[in-house]
């Protein structure tokens, strides 16, 4: 079911779509914390291999991130010119570009995993379970790329319960399958961490299997037609000319943490499980603000397409009005019952300590963050979002190497990294907004007519 937010209050659009994805998020983030917590129950080796693992979901989030914000800058801005035409172009072609980045991911990962995994596990035990992870998860991630595509476009088309639904669906059997086959409950044949990353690889490819078996239907409006899966790589080219630097966005955090775990390393096991355990915690609170992220891309654009420059402005300022509030109720959380979220997940002492000193220091960039966030949906609505990179691009300079150079100094400790992460945040907040206040005054700054718009989209 297709939703037209070209109309109607700004605030009301940008809740619907946003608590319909916290609920995903929700189910998403619970299934984590409660795999984390599975997981936990066979040692600190056991939830950092996992930890280090995961963190490969950034590279998958960066590929994918590249394919769905060109996909829902360009199908949200022709649903808002009405060019049912174009949009089920763009829908089908999405669809083929997913497959195919999908397949080279799952070849390139499955190639590089021993490497990746000894670089940065602290122990040899830690590294063997990590590649066990592995061996499920990764095909695991590699089917999110078809499911992003899939979603992708019906959120364009303010469509989200269907995603909803997929998603959802897919988490609750996975939150039913772990346990079974991380201890082998009823079977007695447990496959201790690689179960939790079979009961992923099994209910991602159910959500998958329901959400093509749901668009192949000729009622829906978005559908799935083979005929049009011909590569168009002109189309192609515009759709990660969008999504590319939003990809780049991703893959710097994926660089950030690695930066981070490698650092954090020589203090052993037990400070990477904390901090493991610390950013699923963090994650789980940034929900919000993601959801935001992408109900403010998607409403932008589908104005930014009817050239209802002043309801573009709007958006960002309900989003940002928005998640102030979100990230302020999640910092006085963090404040004040880090350690008691962090005692949920685990009871060693050593492992609370290092997370609950992360959530600390980090909470007090919560606000700015969020921000972030909404700038960033904001640059994928107009359909450029190089500034946005620009803006993540700066924690190259104000963190990574930083922070490489403290970790080779005498007495370097962990506090450290997290005041530098503080900082850089901080930095990148100020830069983002700027590039965002210039790139709206820029492109809204009078409203062309259809015909120049029409044109205007498809350069």
């Amino acid at each position: 079911m297709q939703h037209d937010m070209t109309t109607g209050p700004i605030r009301g659009h940008v809740l619907r779509m946003t608590i319909f994805m916290l609920v995903g998020m929700f189910t998403q983030t619970l299934y984590a914390l409660v795999d984390i917590y599975w997981v936990s129950r066979l040692g600190k080796e056991a939830v950092a291999a996992v930890s280090i693992a995961t963190n490969l979901m950034f590279v998958v989030l960066a590929a994918s991130q590249t394919l769905s914000v060109g996909a829902v800058a360009l199908v949200s801005q022709a649903f808002g010119r009405k060019d049912e035409v174009a949009v089920q172009r763009l829908f089908n072609q999405a669809q083929c570009l997913s497959l195919v980045a999908g397949v080279l991911y799952l070849l390139l990962m499955l190639a590089l995993k021993n490497e990746y995994v000894g670089r940065l596990a602290s122990d040899a035990q830690t590294a063997a379970l990590a590649g066990s992870f592995l061996d499920w998860f990764l095909p695991s991630q590699g089917l999110l790329f078809v499911m992003t595509g899939l979603g992708s476009a019906l959120r364009g088309i303010g469509n989200v319960k269907t995603g909803l639904q997929a998603q959802v669906g897919s988490v609750l059997l996975n939150m039913l399958l772990a346990p079974f086959l991380i201890f082998g409950w009823i079977t007695h044949h447990p496959f201790g961490v690689a179960g939790a990353a079979m009961a992923s690889f099994i209910a991602t490819l159910a959500a998958t299997i329901g959400l093509v078996l749901y668009l192949m239907r000729k009622s829906t409006y978005l559908r799935i037609n083979f005929a049009q899966w011909l590569p168009d790589f002109a189309l192609w080219r515009r759709m990660l000319g969008i999504g590319l630097p939003s990809g780049a966005e991703f893959l710097l955090m994926t660089v950030i943490l690695s930066v981070i775990y490698i650092v954090v390393r020589p203090f052993g096991a037990q400070a990477q499980a904390g901090l493991g355990i610390g950013m699923r915690i963090m994650q789980a609170g940034f929900m919000p603000a993601v959801a935001l992220s992408f109900s403010v891309a998607a409403v932008a654009g589908q104005n930014y397409g009817a050239g209802s420059f002043t309801r573009v402005r709007q958006t960002f300022t309900e989003g940002a009005k928005l998640t102030i509030g979100f990230m302020l109720l999640f910092t006085l959380v963090s404040e004040i019952g880090a350690a008691a979220m962090m005692r949920v997940f685990s009871k060693e002492p050593a492992v609370i300590e290092v997370g609950a000193d992360y959530l600390h220091f980090i909470a007090v960039n919560y606000v700015a963050s969020g921000l972030v966030f909404v700038a960033a949906g904001m640059f994928q609505g107009l359909g450029n979002t190089l500034p946005s990179l620009m803006a993540s691009a700066s924690r190259l300079i104000t963190f990574v190497l930083p922070v490489l150079w403290l970790s080779r100094q005498t007495g370097f400790q962990l506090h450290e990294v997290w005041w530098m992460s503080v900082a850089s945040v901080v930095v990148q907040t100020i830069i983002g907004l700027s590039l965002l206040r210039r790139e709206m005054n820029r492109r809204l700054r009078e409203a062309p007519s259809g015909e120049t718009l029409a044109a205007a989209a498809s350069s």
